[in-house]
């Protein structure tokens, strides 16, 4: 097993929102510095998440201590990538059309070649 040190990219799900907003912080808070310490990002918002993917929804998520969501969108995608699940989206009737600037919208087989690359640390939340 290779430890976080060793990977070149890091690739992580978010699966809460608003409905978990801890866990949902933790994974932008994550997200966020991973790319402010050269790491190479993948977010993937499924769930809950996927409504972060509008534009200023992330506006209306509040935790407190926390660093404002959009701040951390904006700087995960300075340097990092974000992706919107297919089947979340579809689900929630979001489009490509509707969606950031940035975000792709992609399905399972793209996260699966994403985690299976060498030197990659998944992580879920």
């Amino acid at each position: 097993m290779q430890s976080a040190q060793n990977a070149k990219k890091l690739v992580i799900k978010v699966t809460a929102g608003a409905d978990a907003p801890e866990r949902c912080s933790q994974a932008f808070t994550v997200a966020a510095v991973a790319v402010a310490s050269g790491v190479e990002v993948s977010l993937w918002l499924t769930g809950e998440s996927a409504w972060f993917a509008l534009p200023g929804r992330a506006a209306e998520f509040e935790l407190p201590h926390s660093a404002p969501l959009p701040e951390l969108i904006e700087s995960i995608q300075a340097a990092g990538r974000i992706t919107l699940c297919t089947q979340c989206a579809a689900r929630r009737d979001i489009t490509e059309q509707d969606v950031l600037d940035g975000v792709r919208i992609a399905g399972a087989q793209v996260f699966v070649s994403e985690i299976m690359a060498d030197g990659v640390q998944a992580l879920v939340y």
